[in-house]
């Protein structure tokens, strides 16, 4: 599979055109090139140069990135992973035919998808009941707010500026963070907090009738600060929160709740990690998470995330990726701007480090990473313990990986005295062992959704996927 820019900007302005109602005879024109030309670049035939690229961006008034960044290589990965079903197993659907699909309809791809992911719903839950006024009952409401947050960069502009807005407000009240929030609570929104002893389970309790908001005092610190942001967030930044759910394609039901509650915490984020100065911190101390962690106060989980929505026009940072599993292999978080697939549909390659990581707790796992199609990616993964701050408190034990593709590692400084240009530290992955070509793999829990045993009771392969046919 091939995700590399050149890969998908064909699409992207194929769409573009047909979106205006042009002609490809009008558009060639325009650009000043044969439209056989131009039919040969929308059908991935022909690269595209650097000049061509900005005067096609130029003509559509959109940037350059704007083409480049297109999600088909996700849109791609995420179908092949469907295919790669037992369901489809008698099927004669190859690779090639689903990426003519993406290319040719994305619109259809991604209705195939929402099917796949319905069928899914329902295979491991039975039918859900109906409800009243409930048109798509069976949506994966996990899944929708994570395409919403792939399909926006995870960059939401109207927040930042709100939360940039009240975090000047909030440094004009007082010299420390806390004490200022706690002040425009009671100023602006007549709102007092206080840290209290909840029943278990509760992390924060608002009460409308005393107009008070409970923190639990059993959580650490960077937790209570980011919930108290979060509350401000529902209240501050309610108007540009429901403007970006109106604009979005969000299924009904649980969905556009959970979109408030993501974009809610994202406010918080911006607000406690101002961006401007986030990204002055990310570039001066290369991306060591736990240094900026306590520039800013916050959690190795908050540092993370903040990471991967630096996408302002002019002021990026690295085009990261990231992903947070439990030590059952489930992922709960995905992103990914630096290209790499992260399985929708099940737990990803077990060659990742974001698992080895639970070997050595709470510290840096570093793995230079190959997938089979030869993209190469820096990948860091580290665990994480969530629980209260009490005698015998349960705990829970996840991974955070983030990484980037290859040419940006050197930017962070996990990569000092890495060989990345060499083969001899080079790790080779895959997305999930449906869609992995690499037969040989010891850690094969699947064979490949194209393939079929060829046993031999004479001879017992390391592995029983090792000898396909």
């Amino acid at each position: 599979m091939n995700n590399s820019p050149d890969s998908q900007i064909g699409g992207a302005i194929k769409r573009l055109r047909r979106a205006r109602h042009l002609a490809q005879a009008d558009l060639a024109a325009g650009l000043g090139i044969s439209a056989s030309y131009l039919n040969l670049i929308e059908h991935n035939r022909r690269k595209v140069t650097v000049p061509l690229l900005f005067a096609i961006a130029g003509y559509f008034g959109v940037e350059p990135g704007d083409l480049v960044d297109s999600d088909e290589g996700r849109l791609l990965g995420d179908l092949m992973e469907a295919f790669g079903d037992d369901l489809f197993a008698d099927s004669d659907v190859t690779n090639l035919d689903i990426r003519d699909l993406v290319q040719a309809n994305p619109a259809a791809a991604r209705a195939m998808l929402r099917l796949y992911d319905r069928y899914r719903l329902v295979a491991r839950t039975g039918p859900a009941p109906a409800v009243a006024g409930v048109t798509e009952p069976f949506h994966l409401a996990t899944d929708a707010i994570s395409d919403f947050l792939q399909e926006n960069a995870n960059h939401f502009p109207a927040l930042e500026a709100a939360a940039e807005r009240i975090r000047a407000d909030i440094d004009r009240a007082a010299d420390n963070l806390e004490l200022g929030l706690r002040s425009y609570l009671l100023n602006v929104f007549g709102i007092e907090q206080s840290l209290a002893s909840l029943p278990h389970g509760i992390a924060r309790q608002f009460d409308p009738q005393r107009n008070h908001l409970l923190i639990s005092d059993i959580l650490p610190a960077e937790s209570g600060l980011f919930l108290t942001a979060h509350h401000l967030g529902q209240l501050a930044a309610s108007a540009e929160i429901e403007a970006i759910i109106a604009a979005a394609e969000l299924p009904e039901g649980d969905a556009p709740a959970l979109a408030r509650n993501v974009l809610a915490a994202y406010f918080a984020a911006a607000l406690l990690m101002p961006y401007a100065p986030f990204l002055r911190a990310c570039r001066d101390y290369r991306y060591d998470i736990e240094r900026i962690g306590r520039r800013f106060g916050a959690s190795f989980e908050q540092v993370c995330h903040r990471m991967t929505t630096l996408q302002r026009p002019g002021a990026a940072g690295i085009p990261l990726h990231l992903v947070r599993t439990d030590i059952a292999g489930n992922i709960s978080k995905r992103f990914s701007l630096s290209g790499i697939h992260i399985p929708r549909h099940s737990g990803a390659c077990p060659r990742w480090n974001i698992y080895s990581a639970f070997l050595a707790p709470e510290r840096i796992n570093l793995q230079l990473s190959q997938m089979p199609d030869g993209q190469r990616y820096f990948c860091i993964a580290r665990t994480i313990v969530k629980g209260d701050h009490r005698y015998n408190a349960p705990r829970r034990y996840m991974s955070i990986g983030l990484g980037c593709a290859i040419q940006h590692a050197r930017e962070m400084i996990y990569a000092d005295g890495m060989d990345l240009a060499g083969d001899s530290q080079l790790v080779p992955i895959g997305v999930g062992c449906r869609i992995c070509p690499r037969l040989q793999c010891g850690q094969r829990a699947h064979p490949p959704a194209d393939h079929r045993f060829e046993l031999d009771a004479n001879i017992r392969p390391e592995s029983l996927y090792g000898r396909m046919a």
